[in-house]
């Protein structure tokens, strides 16, 4: 996906991830690579496929963020994409700290 095609910069940002895929509830475990305030990106080997839709919790510094969303790119033995579709108004102020500490580190 061409950055072009994004609604906001990525960041790199390592953080665990667990990952619920809603119709099944499977979960699994991932870290992340890269955070948007749109989305991220998921470094697995076994990605879920495009379209399914997910939980995603994420850990950094003792702080969780939570978001419902789907998988926009699925990369074999790489990882996946994913897109933030809902998120409670007390995980995007976690989601805004995140930038805002990475702003300032920079």
């Amino acid at each position: 996906m061409s950055s072009e095609g994004r609604r906001s910069p990525r960041v790199a940002f390592y953080a665990s991830a667990e990952i619920t895929e809603l119709r099944t509830q499977t979960r699994l475990t991932a870290r992340t690579s890269e955070l948007s305030r749109h989305g991220c990106y998921m470094d697995m080997v076994n990605p879920l496929p495009l379209g399914t839709t997910v939980k995603i919790q994420l850990i950094h510094h003792e702080q969780t963020f939570e978001a419902n969303g789907h998988v926009i790119y699925s990369q074999p033995n790489m990882g996946m994409g994913v897109a933030f579709d809902e998120i409670e108004a007390r995980y995007v102020v976690v989601l805004e700290k995140w930038f805002s500490d990475l702003s300032g580190s920079s």
